[in-house]
């Protein structure tokens, strides 16, 4: 059907609109790579906006060799994994049995868990509760609280009810039980929402900073986020850089703005990395577990 001129204006706005709205929010990110890839005396004087003048990488080289960032990368990387692997699985099997119509009490336990995106035990309660099982200063504390999402599991949930019910009749004709019917058929067919809510959880576990600080008090345990965090309120960082004994000179090649942003680039980039490869699944992930409620 041919558009008409009203419509023809109305899609030109829109997408004017929404290309400076995204123009918009990548300035911050375009500005930080700037500063980290820029000459010293250019960063000082203020003369760095969207492109870097000079070229400068010995921040990366600074901030890799004389700070702790590649064991909060490390520890960042544990965290996001094996979070995403224990909840991934257990919205797995949550979600499996509330969509099938034959569970007793379905109705039930999908009210329960509604019911926990309303009200909350709150922070005091969750604290103790881990505090109680011997969990501070442990990835546990982490991984726990943040096991399972409602809003992932509802959308799974809803995905899961989606899959046409000959497809099941047909696999209990062959003799397919509960658990294979999973396996086989329900989780291949299932790609689209199982990607979309890896992402988010990766990206979750990946920024995960007030429950870090909470519940892990060994420095060597923090993750990338407190560790950035704790470099740019930092005010004497430079100094410390220069204490270490990483670089000579690094007073002439290197100023705290750069150091930090080159920081909050490391941090940022291994989500934009992922996001590519799962994003081809991202919108029909969350389109088809939303058709109904």
């Amino acid at each position: 059907m041919k558009s008409t001129v009203g419509e023809k204006w109305f899609y030109a706005i829109n997408y004017i609109i929404l290309t400076l709205l995204g123009v918009t929010c990548l300035f911050p990110l375009i500005n930080t790579i700037a500063i980290s890839l820029s000459d010293t005396h250019a960063i000082a004087s203020g003369r760095v906006t969207f492109y870097p003048i000079g070229w400068n990488t010995e921040a990366f080289v600074s901030l890799l060799k004389g700070t702790r960032i590649l064991s909060g990368l490390q520890n960042s990387m544990i965290i996001t994994v094996v979070g995403v692997a224990l909840s991934m699985s257990v919205t797995i099997m949550t979600a499996y049995p509330i969509s099938r119509s034959i569970f007793y009490g379905r109705r039930f336990f999908t009210l329960a868990m509604v019911f926990t995106m309303l009200f909350s035990g709150g922070l005091i309660p969750t604290y103790l509760v881990v505090k109680a099982l011997g969990l501070m200063n442990s990835y546990f504390a982490l991984w726990l609280p943040a096991l399972i999402s409602t809003y992932n599991l509802l959308v799974m949930r809803t995905f899961f009810e989606n899959i046409p019910t000959e497809v099941d009749d047909a696999a209990r004709i062959d003799g397919c039980s509960e658990m294979a019917y999973l396996m086989r058929i329900v989780l291949p067919l299932s790609m689209p929402v199982i990607a979309t809510l890896t992402l988010f959880y990766s990206v979750g576990y990946w920024n995960m900073f007030m429950n870090v600080l909470i519940y892990i008090h060994e420095t060597s345990k923090f993750n990338l986020t407190v560790l950035v965090q704790n470099m740019i309120q930092s005010q004497n960082l430079l100094q410390e850089l220069v204490n270490s004994g990483v670089t000579s000179g690094v007073q002439v090649e290197v100023v705290p703005e750069s150091l930090k942003a080159a920081g909050v680039l490391v941090m940022v980039v291994p989500m934009l990395l992922v996001y590519p490869f799962l994003q081809k699944y991202f919108v029909k992930g969350v389109m088809l577990g939303s058709v109904k409620g």
